[in-house]
This record gives C-alpha cells, sequence and structure tokens, in this order.
C-alpha cells in the first residue's frame, strides 16, 4: 500500500515517519524541498500543493493521503487561504481525481482555541476558532466532509494538540500527543473498516486534558502516554503565564491574543 504524506519535511511529518517505519508501508514524500536520508520503504517527491498537475503526479497508484502541508502559522490572510484553503481543497480533489480511497487530514484545536479552559469539550461543539489559522484549519474539516458524502471517500480528521517529544509548557500539558500516540491515529485514520468521515482530537491521554476524545476511543484510539509525566520539570522551569492575557485563559494559547481587543472576561460569554 502505497501511502502521500504532504509535507512530509516538517516536524510532523518527520515524527510520524519515525513511528510508522515498522509498518513497512510504501511512502511517498511531497514537500517543497527535496527530502534527504531515505528509508528504503521510502520516495521524495518535490512539489507544492498549489500546483494540481504536481499533485496529480504524487496521487498516482496511492491507496491513502496524510495531509500535513499547509500554513502552519498565524500568517496573512492571503498565506492561510493559499495553504490551508486552496491548498487543502487542491489535495481533497486531486485524490477524488485519482481514485484514493483515504485522506487523513491534520487539522488543529485551534478550531476550537476560543474555548475556556474551565470547560471539556468534546468534538460535537461549535466551532470557535482563535486565529486565521484556525478559521482556514476548519475549512479543511469542511472540505474533507464534502468530499466523503459527495464522492465516498473516508477521512479522519485530527485536531492536533502539541506534537512533539514533550509539552513545551503549561497549556501544552492539556493538549500534547506524543509521536506513538499520534501514529495510532493515523493509522485509525488508514485502516478503518468502518470510517466515513470523523473529527478526533491528536491528544495523549493526558490528565489535565481539556478535549473529551470519545470520538477517537469509538474508532478503536487507545492512546499510551500522558503528559503529566513531564509535569514537574515543565511547572518548574517554565515561567507562569500572564493572566491578563486572554491566552492565558483560552485553549488557544497564544493564537488567541494575536489581534484579540476587549475583556478576557468574554469568551465565557458563550
Amino acid at each position: 500500500m502505497t501511502i502521500l504524506i504532504t509535507g512530509a519535511a516538517g516536524i510532523v511529518g518527520t515524527g510520524l515517519r519515525r513511528e510508522l517505519a515498522p509498518d513497512r508501508l510504501k511512502l511517498r514524500l511531497l514537500d517543497r524541498q527535496p527530502i534527504s536520508s531515505l528509508s528504503d520503504n521510502e520516495e521524495s517527491v518535490v512539489g507544492d500543493i498549489a500546483d494540481r498537475a504536481a499533485l496529480r503526479r504524487a496521487m498516482q497508484g496511492v491507496r491513502a493521503v496524510v495531509h500535513l502541508a499547509g500554513c502552519t502559522t498565524d500568517a496573512d490572510m492571503e498565506a492561510q487561504i493559499d495553504g490551508n484553503v486552496r491548498g487543502a481543497f487542491n489535495v481533497f480533489d486531486a485524490a477524488r481525481e485519482a481514485g484514493v480511497e483515504r485522506v487523513v487530514f491534520a487539522s488543529s484545536h485551534h478550531v476550537v482555541g476560543y474555548y475556556p479552559r474551565t470547560r471539556r469539550i468534546g468534538t460535537g461543539v461549535l466551532l470557535r476558532p482563535d486565529s486565521r489559522y484556525g478559521l482556514t484549519k476548519a475549512f479543511g474539516e469542511q472540505a474533507g466532509a464534502m468530499y466523503a458524502d459527495k464522492h465516498g471517500l473516508r477521512v479522519l480528521c485530527v485536531r492536533i494538540g502539541y506534537a512533539d517529544d514533550k509539552p513545551a509548557d503549561r497549556r501544552r500539558l492539556s493538549i500534547w500527543v506524543s509521536w506513538r500516540d499520534l501514529a495510532q491515529l493515523v493509522r485509525i485514520g488508514l485502516s478503518h473498516p468502518q470510517l466515513r468521515y470523523a473529527v478526533v482530537y491528536g491528544v495523549s491521554n493526558n490528565t489535565r486534558g481539556f478535549f473529551d476524545n470519545e470520538a477517537a476511543f469509538r474508532l478503536g484510539y487507545r492512546p499510551m502516554d500522558d503528559a503529566e509525566v513531564h509535569a514537574a520539570e515543565v511547572l518548574s522551569t517554565v515561567p507562569a503565564e500572564d493572566p491578563a492575557l486572554v491566552g492565558t485563559h483560552a485553549m488557544g494559547g497564544w493564537a488567541a491574543n494575536n489581534g484579540y481587543v476587549g475583556a478576557v472576561e468574554r469568551i465565557h460569554e458563550w
């Protein structure tokens, strides 16, 4: 089975390649820069998700796509539209054209980033994007839903919290996902026989978690890690957050701060 990973040279792509290596899947790695140090089951393809012809070529013979590429910062709206709106649409549409069966879409917790940290939310809540980035990631989730309904793709949207070796600060103790737990979710998206369309949170089994991940558990997700093992180190070395900033109270943190005007209490009004 050949799997196309877009944005494969990034942090998440690199971590997933390492975790998926034992599966011996054939991985086609698409990025705007060539990828060196390939395993014998990997091939590097240079291309951009803005280039529909390049995407069509990359999709040939592919059974599933793990779509990671796009704008990953809170850049200006044009960059967000190019990377996360046109880019996501291009990927889903190229998958349809090529007869690809499945797409695992890397969404973000920033689609619900203005929910207060005092809440615990599942995937059924209304979206509250905290940034231009979160807003355009929400588009990708909806594009996936349309392609699942209209064209029969099997789509898993993973709202990634914070994927890295360990959480970086107090907020990320609640949203961290280990590489092996994230890889487990990707495997579900690649193989679950009953999957048509689902949204799950890409988080580990964190003691301080913000998210009810029942939607993932129903698909068989059994996270193995908990950020709490890193809590003592994080809390003793990372400065406390500023209570005057809305991001200290919102699940999205830094992204909620950008451009925010008015009282912090407003995020508790709905």
